[in-house]
């Protein structure tokens, strides 16, 4: 929590803390008040001295409840402002992760830490600035306060005090562990919803309600169950609060009593020497209150550190290099190895290829064989092993992510769309494209069509995930967002998959005049997709077995020819 104090801005904490004293000296000005009401005012008849004395009374209520908005208000920005800083950083955090980094934290994890735990951390340093601060300034003042009053009566804290805090740090040693656990089983229960919404289809279509119900229930169970057995021990806070209290007052009524009745002891001064009890005692109260819930904000803090400490593997350069095309582009792969984290096999091995501006280059192979690991190397999602990737003679890895990411325009492999209109997500890429390039975008990606026979044609509701399209949609979607961008580099990541052949073959000869001045690199599995490519390389195992045209590779490469006979039943396209 302490390394989260540094994000936070000084003067509204120091304007809470200022009110907060405020209030506190008119609490502690109330119980003295009241007394002097009773003993000059009451039991001397005077009215004059009551209604002067009231008058006083109420300005200071008045100073306590404005000082007390005051101090939550600004207590409240804070806090708020300290969760809005904190979900900032995390969410620039997560995005510049690999998908080593994001599979290690887990999506269901990632989401706990950015609502339930931020939302942990905001209560806490919001009860720590209001609460954490009064309670030990109202306690000192009331103890100084009531001593002054009475010292006789001192000695009452030191029977009722122990009592009070013995109890509640019992309590909270009971509880602390078991709230601690509650946010690892959040996870969970966040994890199996989250698994049973995403794959709903999956679910229905292996008839696997029932299991994926008693899935949930288990791990439901298990949160409430923990839930219950802590709010069960806290059950007991409450009723020691009131046993505490009531031993106090006990306590100070009956010997207050005995000092009134020989003299000793006015009536004022009991009725301020309660009030004051009460101030210690709700103070030990605040802080025990406090101290229940620093533990739970204390992991939630740690649980947000470990993401924003993570470092990224993939970092941009002290001194990146400007990437200048000038008219001219060229993609190589110069010797290139690739290893996933963790595995022994190299996932691409020995990829050696040029690719120049104005060319269209495919990569074919079956499933595994490394195709989309190559696309995604490109732009830069994952770091070679060893060799490099250079766009016109700079490595990428010695230019800004950024500045390499704008001369590529990407289509992946699962057509990704964003909950808003078909405009925003066509727009995405460069957001001030025009209507004009929209609409040719869509004609190359086939997509026009579809589109125009909408009611709404660009304004029309993109859901959630693109679900209110089919796949085909969604993909030519996706395509148009990549042509959108007019970038130097192209790269369709079996992004044609899901389109019937006649459609395939349209948009492969929209595409030709359109990226004459791009590299253009086509993932695919389909004969029919590249054969007519510039260059054809052929994966299998990460290894490339196989480059040249189909023609070439017909003639003479085995993996191509089964690859073929399979789709095509041995006959020529």
């Amino acid at each position: 929590m302490i390394k989260l104090v540094k994000w936070m801005n000084p003067w509204p904490v120091f304007l809470s803390l200022v009110f907060m004293a405020v209030q506190v000296v008119g609490m502690l000005a109330m119980p003295t008040i009241t007394a002097n009401i009773i003993d000059f005012g009451v039991a001397d008849g005077d009215i004059g001295y009551i209604i002067r004395t009231g008058f006083i009374m109420l300005g200071f209520t008045f100073l306590t409840i404005i000082s007390a908005l005051l101090n939550v208000y600004f207590g409240a920005k804070e806090s708020q402002g300290l969760g809005d800083t904190i979900r900032k950083k995390i969410f620039k955090t997560v995005t510049y992760f690999t998908n080593e980094e994001l599979d290690k934290f887990g999506t269901s994890t990632l989401i706990t830490r950015t609502t339930n735990d931020i939302m942990q951390i905001q209560f806490v340093m919001m009860m720590i600035i209001r609460i954490m601060t009064l309670a030990p300034f109202l306690m000192i003042g009331a103890g100084i306060m009531a001593y002054s009053r009475e010292p006789d009566l001192a000695f009452v804290f030191l029977i009722s005090m122990p009592i009070l805090i013995g109890l509640l740090f019992l309590i909270l040693r009971l509880t602390s562990p078991i709230f601690k656990s509650l946010q690892l089983k959040t996870d969970n229960l966040n994890r199996v919803f989250r698994e049973g919404l995403t794959g709903i289809r999956v679910i229905r279509a292996f008839n696997k309600d029932e299991y994926e119900k008693e899935r949930f229930d288990e791990v439901n169970l298990d949160f409430a169950e923990t839930s219950i057995k802590a709010q069960t021990i806290l059950a007991f806070m409450m009723p020691s609060m009131v046993l505490a209290v009531s031993v106090t007052n006990i306590l100070i009524i009956w010997f207050g009593a005995q000092f009134i009745s020989v003299g000793d002891m006015q009536v004022g001064n009991l009725v301020a020497f309660m009030t004051y009890a009460m101030q210690i005692l709700m103070g030990i109260m605040m802080v025990s209150f406090v101290l229940f819930f620093l533990p739970r904000g204390q992991v939630a803090a740690s649980r947000v550190m470990e993401v924003l400490n993570t470092p990224n593997i993939i970092k941009d350069p002290d001194e990146p290099k400007d990437l200048k095309l000038d008219g001219t582009v060229s993609v190589k792969f110069n010797h290139i190895n690739y290893r996933y984290p963790g595995a022994e096999a190299l996932a691409l091995e020995d990829i050696n290829f040029t690719l120049n501006k104005g060319e269209r280059l495919a990569i074919i192979g079956g499933t595994g064989s490394g195709k989309t690991t190559l696309a995604n190397l490109i732009p830069r999602l994952y770091d070679v092993e060893e060799g490099a990737i250079e766009v016109n003679g700079i490595d990428i890895r010695e230019v800004a992510q950024g500045s390499l990411r704008q001369l590529i325009g990407f289509a992946p492999q699962k057509a990704v769309l964003f909950a808003g209109t078909i405009r925003s997500n066509l727009k995405y890429g460069k957001p001030d494209a025009t209507d004009d390039e929209i609409w040719h975008a869509l004609d190359i990606a086939q997509g026009k069509d579809f589109v125009s026979s909408l009611p709404k044609g660009l304004d029309s509701r993109v859901e959630h995930g693109g679900g209110n399209f089919s796949g085909g949609q969604r993909q030519r979607l996706s395509i148009a967002r990549a042509l959108v961008t007019k970038a130097d580099i192209l790269v369709f990541d079996d992004s044609f998959s899901a389109l019937d052949f006649k459609t395939d073959a349209k948009l492969r000869e929209a595409l030709k005049p359109e990226t004459r001045d791009s590299a253009v690199v086509i993932i695919a599995q389909r004969i029919s997709t590249v054969v007519d490519a510039d260059q054809i390389i052929v994966l299998d195992n990460g290894k490339v077995v196989g480059k040249g045209t189909h023609e070439q590779l017909k003639r003479s490469n085995t993996i191509y020819q089964e690859i073929m006979d399979s789709q095509m039943k041995g006959e020529d396209i």
